[in-house]
């Protein structure tokens, strides 16, 4: 099903292009070029502008972020990139891509589609609502999550209110709750003659079932979220709600892919990002990015050959990390001594940007079982078992299935399912593996949420706590100052997430 997805994607980028000639093809993936100007654009010129800016958002910044947040990578002796990361030193200035691009252009264009109206009544727009509902219910999660309160019901209004007030962290999850509800429900029962997104869809080509399950799956993760906050009841609830669309969760990989080219601007954004520039041109951020010892040596001592595919060979040779530090020694700690990200990540310019990959859906569904949450399916150890396959395989291991089987038959504590004491530890330590380089801020999250994995180091360099939330942007401080909660800088390591 993916393949099939992702190839009838591809091979309808001239489709695609024929069909934006008012923007122009070249304009395809130029994030900054925002179509939704309602005398030249429609939903299907500017539903995939907004479905590769968040592509983009969650495959670069985020992804970085949550690699430094949880261990996985840090900076050779020879670069002092990302200082302000290792030692936790998070102002006002830290990542405000997440806050600013999703409100003003992600949310900008898909309140666009949604609010559209053909002047002629020809067209109806149903299948794009279903879509933008989805894709904000899964950039709202991490905002609440990262950020707490934010602008929810004011938002998006454009120039009727360019100050929005914000909403409680809880009050919006649940309305988010209720619109991925909506969303998936919307996506199973279209009305008679709802336009088709096809090739405009460079998610899933317009398979509206798939969108179904992507909601189900994003509305689990938030589901499973409220799990320490006494609200079981609630949470089943909504469960029954999942079961009762019938379309299940998302049973393969979630990828964006409009047609990426070996391009300026136009290669799959991971890799543009941390692999190579166009005609195979060199990327500082390539040569500054490192695994770190701790996570090479917990791979090691977990027998876990996924390591040789989340990292690279070193250019002097063999696999070898570094701690998290700005003071590193000159010797034997420069970008040719470290491993950088591996082949398993970084396959090519035309690359998917994975968005939630198959592993995430299954340890959700994993955890949701083992909590008693949903009942009456698979077991939690049979969906965690075909999460580490699933990992295995996307990674591009050696036969993959046999090799996973091996994994986990191991008698290693959250290795082996039948060796963890603690459930719940060896599936979100499994799903800190797996999502290494994919989803990683999602491992952060469910870090501040969970406590694992355990003993997961701290930098020396750092006050020696770690991160829990983002500070708000200071575009929003300056221009929203009667809004914006008040903050300081201990905020970023004492506020928890309401659901903490």
């Amino acid at each position: 099903m993916k393949m099939k997805i992702n190839n009838i994607i591809k091979h309808s980028l001239i489709v695609v292009c024929s069909m934006l000639l008012l923007v122009g093809c070249d304009d395809y993936l130029d994030v900054n070029d925002n179509p939704n100007n309602p005398p030249i654009s429609t939903p299907s010129l500017t539903l995939p502008v907004a479905q590769q800016t968040f592509a983009t958002l969650n495959g670069t910044s985020m992804v970085y972020l949550g690699q430094f947040m949880t261990y996985n990578w840090t900076t050779p002796s020879n670069w002092s990139a990302n200082q302000n990361l290792i030692r936790y030193n998070f102002t006002n200035q830290q990542s405000t891509n997440i806050f600013e691009t999703s409100y003003a252009s992600i949310f900008k264009d898909l309140t666009y589609v949604q609010n559209y109206e053909d002047p002629t009544g020809a067209s109806d727009y149903s299948a794009y609502d279903a879509i933008a509902q989805t894709i904000k219910g899964f950039q709202y999660q991490y905002l609440v999550d990262l950020y707490g309160d934010i602008p929810f019901t004011e938002a998006n209004l454009r120039g009727a209110n360019r100050t929005p007030k914000y909403d409680d962290a809880e009050t919006v999850y649940k309305a988010t709750i209720d619109s991925l509800t909506n969303a998936a429900t919307l996506a199973l029962n279209l009305p008679d003659g709802a336009a088709d997104p096809d090739s405009q869809d460079i998610i899933f080509g317009g398979d509206m079932v798939s969108w179904a399950q992507f909601a189900n799956t994003i509305k689990l993760r938030m589901l499973v979220r409220l799990s320490n906050t006494g609200q079981d009841a609630y949470i089943k609830d909504q469960i029954s709600s999942i079961n009762a669309n019938g379309a299940g969760y998302i049973d393969y990989d979630v990828n964006a892919n409009p047609g990426y080219s070996d391009d300026s601007g136009k290669q799959s954004p991971f890799w543009g990002y941390i692999g190579q520039g166009p005609g195979g041109t060199d990327i500082d951020r390539n040569d500054f990015t490192v695994a770190t010892d701790y996570i090479l040596e917990l791979l090691d001592s977990y027998g876990d050959v996924r390591a040789t595919q989340l990292y690279a060979e070193a250019a002097n040779g063999g696999y070898k990390g570094a701690p998290q530090s700005t003071i590193l020694p000159g010797t034997g700690f420069t970008s040719n001594d470290l491993s950088k990200v591996g082949p398993g990540l970084l396959l090519d310019f035309d690359q998917d940007q994975p968005i939630m990959i198959l592993s995430e859906s299954l340890f959700l569904q994993a955890e949701a079982v083992q909590r008693g949450y949903i009942t009456g399916g698979d077991t939690a150890e049979n969906l965690y078992n075909s999460a580490i396959e699933a990992s295995f395989e996307y990674l591009g291991v050696e036969d993959a299935t046999v090799a996973a089987q091996a994994y986990y038959a191991q008698a290693i504590a959250n290795v082996s399912w039948g060796s963890s004491t603690d459930k719940i530890e060896a599936i979100i330590t499994q799903k800190w593996i797996a999502l290494n380089g994919t989803s990683s801020i999602e491992p952060w999250i469910e870090l501040t949420r969970t406590g694992f994995p355990t003993n997961l180091p701290i930098p020396a360099e750092s006050d020696g706590v770690r991160p829990v939330r983002l500070l708000y942007p200071d575009t929003e401080v300056s221009t929203n100052s009667n809004n914006v909660p008040a903050q300081t800088k201990t905020d970023v390591f004492t506020n928890n997430p309401f659901w903490k």
